[in-house]
């Protein structure tokens, strides 16, 4: 049989839904919405077969893959398939990055064939989504100072609005001043990723499902979110989180809000992971997580 990588597409949304609803891993590259937002950076294709979807991306000049979208009681035929495309179409060993907990031990994999490590920069965050409504408790003390500070400030002066497609401009406007006044070093310029990734998916958000909001302090948008929702996890998934970074208490207030408006019920939230930043990682660390979702980088020898 021969096989024909395809393009991720937005119209093939629906389609692709199916295969991320197989498993509930935990992790965000197991969200739909994650997949677009980074299509461009990855250079994404796949190829489908009876035991499920299968990823080819390049990116920084390594082709590579993610773990098969597949039943559970088909994975392990899934990466073998996978691994021969590898092996006998590309001619080069198999990576597979970012694997779930899960996966790996589904796929049980032996050592003589195989190396699996995990990959602490990738793991993702998540925090009961009551706290970080609430932030109440002596845990989030500090939290509740700069939120206070922040409502003496701009009180009467800002207001948080649900966002999509029709505030496209507004939003591309706003990431293009963040990009400018942060200062962040980054080999692989997924700054840059990220904001093309963003306009795709608002270009073509008629077909993506996203959730979007800001909030705009005296009429002008200072912080954006933007985030999915899985009800059979009842997680909401935060991809984007962006803000005035001068604005004392700002970043707290716009995760507060957004989950208050646009997530009142949802149980957990996954903030992603922190690329191995330590900046970052202290920032996610500071709300107090309830879990780490681990991932797993697996090569084959």
């Amino acid at each position: 049989m021969e096989i024909k990588l395809q393009e991720l597409l937005p119209e093939d949304y629906e389609k692709l839904k199916e295969y991320f609803g197989y498993r509930n891993p935990g992790t965000c590259e197991s969200v739909i919405l994650d997949s677009y937002l980074w299509k461009k950076y990855y250079q994404s294709k796949y190829f489908i077969t009876e035991n499920g979807l299968m990823w080819i991306l390049n990116a920084a000049g390594e082709t590579f893959s993610l773990i098969p979208l597949s039943k559970k009681e088909n994975l392990k035929a899934a990466f073998y398939e996978l691994k021969d495309y590898f092996n006998h179409v590309l001619n080069q060993k198999l990576n597979v990055y970012l694997a779930d907990e899960e996966a790996v031990e589904i796929l049980n994999l032996s050592p003589d064939e195989f190396c699996v490590e995990e990959d602490r920069r990738y793991f993702d965050y998540v925090y009961e989504g009551e706290k970080m409504r609430t932030l109440s408790g002596k845990k989030y003390h500090k939290k509740k100072n700069h939120v206070n500070a922040f409502y003496k400030e701009y009180g009467e002066r800002f207001e948080f609005r649900v966002m999509n497609c029709q505030d496209r401009e507004a939003i591309l406007e706003f990431l293009s001043r963040w990009k400018e006044t942060r200062n962040i070093e980054d080999e692989y310029d997924r700054v840059d990723f990220e904001y093309e990734g963003i306009k795709y998916v608002l270009e073509h958000c008629q077909m993506i499902n996203s959730i979007g909001g800001g909030i705009y302090i005296d009429g002008k948008l200072e912080a954006f979110s933007l985030a999915s929702f899985s009800e059979e996890e009842n997680t909401a998934y935060i991809h984007v989180e962006k803000a005035n970074p001068d604005i004392r208490g700002l970043y707290t207030v716009m995760s507060q809000q957004f989950l208050i408006n646009s997530f009142p019920y949802v149980e957990f939230v996954n903030r992603e992971d922190d690329m191995g930043l330590e900046g970052l990682r202290h920032s996610k660390m500071s709300y107090h997580p309830v879990n780490l979702v681990k991932k797993f980088n697996i090569m084959e020898k």
